[in-house]
């Protein structure tokens, strides 16, 4: 999967940790995970908290008191995915388990832990005026590797200025480094970074998190304006350059089943125990493995025999594993939700002319299409809530007090619910769209509407859930759905992302691949209809970064959504909220809309389900599980 805002897959790991590699994209991206719900059919699934969500923020995390006694390093910790990774490169990456392998062997600049607190890693980010301008305090026990020597804030400040807010360069991080944002060095080892407006947010929206780079590494590209140069880099590709800035190094990398790592005697967060007491003699494992099992079952059968330390559990087996004495399983909170992603660009809606999609009324008529809850208990098998609008329910920004639709559930459900509004749709279109006396969808030849919906392969829950999907569309939409899996990075590049225009320059905005242009001249190589192969992060810790999701000429919009409400205006109102209690309001007036618009079809926030060998010391049942990976340790 190559996708800067969205996750996918059973076998990703929670934890905050493995997410944070991401910038402000929702994808893909920063965060945790979670959920398990349960119900009798008649309440909808919101209304019961799920078993993880009483402590989802981590807030009731025991800290430890006094001495604590030092594991001893030895050993493996073996993890498995389910394919392989295209990149290594962190500047480029936009990967979610790349992003993980990276983060073994290179930290950015800081995570979250328990309760919202930021945990600085490479450096200190604060703010004393409001949230205008951030001082960042780099750590002084930072080297690279080779003969690069020690880190500095010259080596944040020229990434920054010569490459993420250089046109020529298309790193991953450009679109969080817009040209009103200024960094400058202010001392060996601090930086300034001064926002055109205060944000109090600003850490939470991941786009001051920054890889230490080399200057020296960079020089010879930036000089050239090399872009191409800089992602074939044999030092960036194998991390080669990372010294003791991550707490494992990297020792090889299979392109096809997997990569090791040895443990980093020379960590510099053995200096943080402040932080926490166990980093003294981080990282406990001497290797780690991570190899790629393409088969769930084998994935499985690698947990229940001890070959693995780390397997996503399907919901169907949760019970099974957890009982197993040599497996524990967590439910672990998450900000990823199930979407079904419509396509409104000019290849999408392939049942017809026109493109339906495009049409709210008809985008509300397929959000009653589908019941929800029976998804979650039946799919999920409970371990999951409904999804109403762009946040978990253990959010502090979800908008408990307002009136938000719940399309999937109750009145918002059923055959007449769906295609009455699909029919106030086709209406409202030139073509002769009509529903036949079977409650099928005709396109203007007379033929059933047939539509394609792409999971990916070899994740069965998902392919489940995209068979749900069909026979609910079918029932009571009338319409028929070819379910099609495919390989989460083909369909990354084939359909998801756009082919840029040659007359780009022409355009009112092309953005980059994942918004090439306006959606009736910048399509993907092929066409399609629906996906469920990447889940999005809905941002529970800074909403403000999901904005990106809900503007037409945003650097995110590969399904070519046009929102119907002023989503600019409100989004602009958030951004220069002066309180917490503004940005509550805006933010629910924004989640109302986004329910109203229904500008996909969102359906559920499932549990990350994390599998892990009982031994294992370390994974907790909340948002911020992973944040301190490098203490984990095997139990004597």
């Amino acid at each position: 999967m190559s996708d800067p805002h969205g996750r996918r897959g059973d076998d990703k790991n929670a934890g905050i940790n493995r997410r944070r590699w991401l910038q402000a994209l929702g994808v893909a991206g920063a965060a945790g995970m979670a959920g398990c719900t349960g119900g009798d059919g008649t309440d909808t699934a919101t209304d019961t908290p799920t078993e993880t969500e009483g402590d989802a923020m981590g807030e009731d995390t025991a800290t430890p008191e006094g001495e604590i006694e030092i594991p001893e390093v030895g050993g493996t910790y073996n993890t498995v995915t389910s394919s392989p990774v295209d990149t290594l490169n962190p500047l480029y990456n936009t990967e979610n388990g790349a992003g993980t392998l990276i983060g073994y062997a290179l930290d950015m600049g800081y995570t979250f832990g328990p309760g919202n607190e930021v945990i600085p890693q490479l450096y200190d980010l604060t703010t004393d005026d409001g949230g205008k301008v951030w001082t960042a305090k780099v750590r002084e026990n930072l080297e690279f590797g080779g003969d690069y020597g020690q880190v500095t804030a010259e080596d944040f400040v020229y990434l920054v200025q010569e490459l993420h807010q250089a046109e020529w360069a298309s790193t991953a991080a450009s679109s969080s480094w817009p040209s009103e944002v200024t960094i400058e060095q202010t001392g060996e080892f601090e930086f300034q970074i001064e926002l055109p407006s205060a944000n109090l947010l600003y850490p939470q929206t991941y786009d001051p998190l920054l890889y230490p780079i080399p200057k020296e590494l960079l020089e010879p590209y930036v000089a050239e304006e090399d872009d191409k140069g800089l992602q074939e880099n044999q030092e960036l590709l194998e991390l080669e350059f990372s010294g003791n800035l991550g707490a494992y190094t990297l020792e090889e990398w299979n392109r096809s089943s997997g990569q090791t790592f040895s443990r980093n005697e020379d960590y510099y967060m053995q200096e943080a125990t402040d932080i926490n007491q166990l980093f003294e003699n981080a990282p406990y494992f001497e290797t780690l493995e991570s190899r790629v099992v393409q088969e769930q079952a084998s994935r499985l059968g690698a947990l229940e025999t001890g070959e693995t330390d780390y397997a996503a559990v399907p919901p169907e087996r949760v019970e099974e594993f957890d009982s197993l004495d040599n497996v524990s399983v967590y439910l672990i909170p998450q900000p990823y939700n199930e979407v079904c992603v419509y396509n409104m660009r000019e290849n999408g809606w392939n049942a017809g002319p026109g493109n339906l999609f495009r049409e709210k009324k008809f985008r509300q008529g397929l959000g009653c299409a589908v019941d929800k809850q029976a998804l979650v208990e039946g799919v999920f098998r409970g371990y999951a809530n409904v999804e109403y609008t762009w946040q978990p329910r253990w959010s502090t920004w979800y908008p408990s007090d307002a009136d938000v639709p719940e399309y999937g559930t109750g009145d918002l459900y059923g055959q007449d619910a769906a295609q009455s509004r699909i029919q106030e749709a086709i209406d409202n279109t030139e073509y002769d769209y009509s529903y036949d006396g079977q409650g099928r969808l005709l396109n203007p030849e007379g033929d059933q509407c047939t539509i394609t919906l792409y999971h990916s392969a070899g994740q069965n829950t998902e392919r489940s859930m995209a068979e749900f999907i069909a026979q609910e569309f079918e029932q009571n939409a009338g319409i028929a759905v070819e379910v099609n899996a495919i390989q989460g990075s083909q369909f990354s590049q084939e359909y998801w992302q756009q082919e840029v225009p040659e007359n780009a320059d022409e355009l009112e905005w092309s953005n980059g691949s994942y918004n090439a242009g306006p959606r009736d001249k910048a399509t993907s190589a092929n066409a399609w209809d629906m996906t469920v192969v990447f889940g999005l992060n809905t941002y529970p810790l800074n909403p403000l970064a999901a904005e990106v999701f809900f503007q037409k000429d945003s650097f995110y919009n590969p399904y070519g959504y046009y929102p119907s409400w002023d989503a600019a205006t409100l989004w602009e109102d958030a951004n220069n909220a002066e309180s917490t209690e503004e940005l509550n309001e805006i933010f629910s007036e924004i989640f109302v809309n986004i329910a109203d618009d229904q500008p996909m079809g969102m359906l559920a926030f499932p549990s990350s389900r994390s599998g892990y060998a009982s031994d294992i010391v370390g994974p907790a049942e909340n948002f911020f599980s992973g944040w301190d990976f490098p203490a984990w340790h095997r139990e004597e």
